[in-house]
């Protein structure tokens, strides 16, 4: 971590995997609300989810349910490494997996991961804030890239994020004719 420039905080050391680094999840939740939008128009800034305060008593996702988490852990991935976001294979086998698409984290991110939570299984899943929900490995550049995430000419969306994050993707039609 120091070689490289790798920031994770709060780091704990019992979560330094054989190749990986095991992530927590943070608590809060981003629920869907699907009675606010009969659809969602993605060249739209429409917000149509609300955060949940995750207590003591956990969250329920139901089956064929999709909500955002995020990580306990702060990043700052240097230009020399990118991360791979995985789920746990514990809990894959319950039916909970922990990312869409977004699996992938550029070199110059800073923030905090947002998980695509959802439930495959035909049973109620129980999350708990604090959980170890996911796993994150490095992978080593070749050379640091021209243009880090973040970079103005990137059009990264998610820089600085920080708790579980709704879809910008509306901002990539943003000053598009």
């Amino acid at each position: 971590m120091k070689e490289e420039g790798l920031v994770i905080k709060p780091f704990v050391k019992k979560n330094i995997q054989p190749s990986s680094y095991d992530l927590l999840l943070g608590g809060e939740i981003r629920v869907f609300d699907n009675y606010k939008e009969g659809f969602i128009d993605v060249r739209k800034k429409v917000d149509v989810t609300r955060v949940v305060k995750v207590g003591k008593e956990g969250f329920v996702i139901h089956p064929g349910e999709l909500v955002l988490g995020s990580t306990k852990e702060y990043f700052e991935i240097p230009g020399g490494l990118c991360g791979k976001l995985e789920g746990r294979s514990s809990l894959g086998r319950l039916g909970l997996v922990i990312h869409a698409t977004a699996g992938f984290v550029d070199p110059g991110f800073k923030g905090w991961l947002t998980f695509e939570i959802g439930n495959l299984s035909r049973l109620p899943i129980k999350i708990y804030k604090d959980m170890r929900v996911a796993q994150i490995c490095f992978i080593k550049m070749s050379s640091v890239p021209e243009r880090l995430y973040g970079s103005s000419l990137n059009g990264n969306k998610y820089q600085g994020q920080k708790g579980p994050t709704a879809s910008r993707y509306w901002g990539d039609f943003k000053n598009k004719k």
